[in-house]
């Protein structure tokens, strides 16, 4: 199978447009002849990964060769995590009476607790590394437009609690009386919020890879895209890249929606998938209602809705409005063209905060930067963590469907526990849920059933 590589040319997100100074860094000018551990990828999987692995085999070497290389095919945080909606929203509810029906109560709990946790671990990552990244503690608004929306996250609320998950005592449901006062969005039928945060994603990765840049034990090269990863005659691996082949003794694939390039295995587990995002400001002069909360609106139509944060100066990150183009499978499904927009959905949201929220109608509000990012959905809709099945020395940390915000960061801490003490999945102290555990079975699975499994289910 041929390289999947994220193009050369993609759309500016407004989360670069304010670029650090080790955007492109590399540590060397040329790329090390070899390595321990090589990390494929520099967003938020393979920064994290990187800074957690540090921490558990130290920063100090005793030759010229790095314990430690990260390579990415463009600057760092380039791919999905510079893309993204800079959303920190747990699933406590949503997803999680599917995953009581497929893997019973307890493992269903374990995702639930496993993404809520993230928000505290982010919040005590941050105040020790000194990282300012408009990291915020909110509430997540989730608007149903539809009475039949509303009534189903009742029930799921209901049932949650009935059924003793701990998590779910932070929801608050409100119903149709109170629903548009309470929200600020017009013709609201419910709302249901909990916990959530918000953030600037690429000053998060950029921060944490500045804690780790002058570590000798790690050399960065950014723009050095892999081709392929083959056997070593001497034992271990050979990464290729057009810049040279680097040797490793163990490989991470921290590669999202571009895996099955280099691990064609997984090319029906992890399938790239096409989103669109916007950054909405106002005018000079103009004002609108500060919206104090994250906001998810469920559309009428069905098929999804937005996801939107307000950002510390008033202008608003959204994205998603997938009704729009789902039935139109060849412009987002496959696709790893974050170079263009995705067209039925171009202009959905130039007026989209005056038609929604109430106070905005003369706001002037417009879209400034619009964007696409490719994300990495996986066929059973979660992440693959862990050993790659009969390659030893290999690893992937990868799939995060579009919601790697509450999931990556204690992901990688737990597989860089594996990594470095050679602990199983099962063994680590980081307890990643059981389900994100990458096996031949997963694979399988994939390989063998519906196209698109859960992806296409959404």
């Amino acid at each position: 199978m041929a390289p999947i590589l994220p193009i050369d040319n993609p759309t500016l997100p407004f989360w670069r447009t304010e670029l650090d100074e080790l955007d492109t860094l590399r540590t060397t000018a040329s790329l090390p002849a070899e390595s321990d551990i090589v990390i494929i990828g520099a967003g938020y999987a393979g920064v994290t990964l990187a800074y957690y692995l540090l921490k558990q085999l130290g920063h100090e070497t005793n030759t010229t060769t790095p314990k430690i290389t990260l390579l990415d095919a463009r600057q760092i945080c380039s791919g999905a995590t510079g893309r993204n909606g800079g959303h920190l929203r747990p699933d406590i509810y949503g997803h999680i009476p599917t995953y009581i029906e497929r893997h019973g109560l307890d493992s269903a709990i374990e995702i639930a607790e496993f993404e809520y946790a993230h928000m505290q671990a982010l919040k005590d990552l941050l105040v020790e590394e000194q990282i300012s990244c408009d990291f915020n503690i909110t509430r997540n608004m989730n608007v149903y437009l539809s009475e039949e929306g509303g009534e189903r996250a009742r029930q799921a609320y209901e049932k949650l609690l009935a059924q003793g998950v701990a998590v779910a005592r932070d929801l608050h449901y409100t119903s149709a009386k109170n629903a548009e006062g309470i929200s600020g969005v017009k013709g609201a039928k419910a709302c249901l919020s909990y916990t959530s945060g918000t953030l600037w994603p690429y000053k998060l990765i950029l921060g944490l890879l500045h804690r780790i840049a002058g570590s000798p034990a790690l050399n960065v090269q950014a723009q050095t895209p892999v081709t392929a990863v083959t056997p070593s005659g001497e034992g271990g691996h050979l990464i290729h890249t057009p810049r040279g082949v680097l040797r490793a003794g163990r490989v991470v694939y921290a590669t999202n929606a571009y895996t099955a390039g280099l691990l064609p295995e997984y090319a029906k587990n992890i399938v790239p998938c096409r989103g669109i995002c916007s950054h909405i400001a106002l005018p000079a002069g103009h004002d609108a209602p500060f919206l104090p909360y994250s906001y998810v609106v469920v559309t009428k139509e069905g098929g999804g809705g937005s996801y939107l944060i307000s950002r510390p100066d008033g202008s608003i990150i959204v994205g998603g409005a997938h009704f729009t183009f789902k039935k139109e499978k060849e412009l987002w499904y496959g696709v790893v063209d974050d170079g263009t927009l995705i067209e039925p959905t171009q202009h959905y949201y130039d007026d989209f905060m005056q038609r929604t929220f109430k106070g905005w109608e003369k706001s002037g509000a417009y879209v400034k930067e619009i964007w696409t990012g490719i994300m990495g959905y996986s066929y059973d809709s979660h992440p693959h963590i862990g050993q790659v099945p009969n390659k030893p020395g290999q690893y992937i940390c990868a799939g995060f469907n579009g919601h790697g915000m509450p999931v990556v960061l204690l992901s990688a801490k737990g597989l860089a526990e594996m990594i470095a003490t050679g602990k199983t999945f099962e063994e680590t102290e980081t307890r990643m849920p059981r389900v994100f555990k990458t096996s031949a079975e997963r694979i399988h699975k994939a390989q063998t059933g519906p196209e698109g499994g859960d992806i296409l289910g959404k």
